[in-house]
């Protein structure tokens, strides 16, 4: 008797009827409320950045689809360019000067991307890389952060609220004084507040993942049990010593936490094909995430958590993939 053997597809894996550029193009509607809000949080300087990563993303990807990789149709048209440079826009600040975006875009489509064969091969999420690359060669440019015009009548520039977290940490003081000079949660939760263009707002993420579950365009395994696990492992730090370590609430209404759950961590080519895969995805990047935030050197550690874990999915794919009706073990 003849037995079909089960095997793990390469990327991207649409799980619906729809297909690849549907999907793109309701991840591209997901996004627009958070950017909507930068627009109004941050000013027009937002949507030129998001529009310069954009127009970027799509020449780097059509000149290398047809001129290095010499195929005989660009791959500009299903959609994934314009999300690599949406989201690299959403990662870095709103002040980011235009050459740099330019850089960046080059990096997430041409090293993180098309090198690895285009759509479907690349280990790493493309934005990610882009904007890892920004942050080692040019720290001090992605650490300028306008602060909300909404919540800033001058408009000055300000360091991030993990930024505040690190430093008063290390000068010796305490979260509860810190937690008085920085904005409420009902403030971070609306989005006044410094940092990336695409990260600021919890309310607009959360509009688009409602979006993104309701369209079945993604799960909640890999969101749900990301959040699941900042909450837990950070809970415990806090029940430990809560004048050093912030409580779960600032974890997940502060940083990249949202915007790595609801667009980033669920990036089809980049994490597990099953279930049980997405969980220990989610919940590996959670533990890196709270661990590079309370003893990294770095205040924030979802992009770097989410790359790490993204070398992981062959593993966690070979690890979980369901075993083939019939077979036993050893046969």
């Amino acid at each position: 008797m003849s037995t079909t053997l089960l095997t793990v597809a390469p990327s991207p894996h649409v799980h619906d009827t729809l297909s690849t550029p549907q999907v793109m193009r309701g991840v591209i509607y997901a996004m627009l409320p958070a950017l909507a809000l930068s627009v109004v949080n941050f000013g027009l300087y937002a949507l030129w950045v998001t529009g310069v990563a954009i127009m970027s993303c799509l020449l780097f990807e059509h000149a290398i689809t047809r001129y290095l990789l010499k195929k005989p149709t660009s791959s500009i048209t299903d959609g994934s360019a314009i999300i690599t440079g949406m989201l690299l826009a959403f990662n870095v600040p709103s002040s980011l000067p235009w050459h740099l975006v330019v850089i960046s875009a080059a990096v997430a489509v041409g090293i993180g991307k098309m090198s690895f064969g285009g759509l479907g091969n690349n280990p790493f999420n493309p934005a990610l890389v882009g904007r890892v690359f920004l942050l080692i060669s040019f720290p001090v440019e992605m650490t300028h952060w306008p602060a909300s015009q909404l919540a800033s009548v001058d408009g000055t520039s300000g360091a991030t609220i993990l930024g505040i977290m690190k430093e008063g940490l290390r000068a010796g003081e305490t979260m509860p004084k810190i937690m008085a000079v920085s904005p409420d949660y009902a403030m971070m939760f609306l989005g006044l507040q410094p940092g990336s263009i695409g990260e600021m707002s919890v309310l607009a993420l959360l509009l688009g993942l409602i979006y993104m579950l309701y369209r079945r365009i993604i799960t909640w395994h890999i969101p749900i049990s990301m959040l699941a696990g900042v909450v837990v492992f950070s809970g415990i730090f806090w029940l430990i010593d809560s004048s050093q370590y912030p409580d779960p609430m600032f974890h997940l209404l502060t940083g990249g936490v949202m915007l790595g759950a609801v667009f980033m961590a669920t990036d089809y080519v980049t994490s597990p094909v099953t279930h049980k895969g997405m969980i220990i995805f989610g919940v590996g990047i959670a533990l890196i995430t709270v661990l590079i935030r309370l003893f990294g050197s770095y205040p924030e550690g979802v992009s770097f958590a989410i790359l790490i874990m993204n070398a992981f999915v062959p593993l966690i794919n070979q690890f979980t993939k369901p075993k083939p009706y019939g077979l036993s073990h050893g046969k």
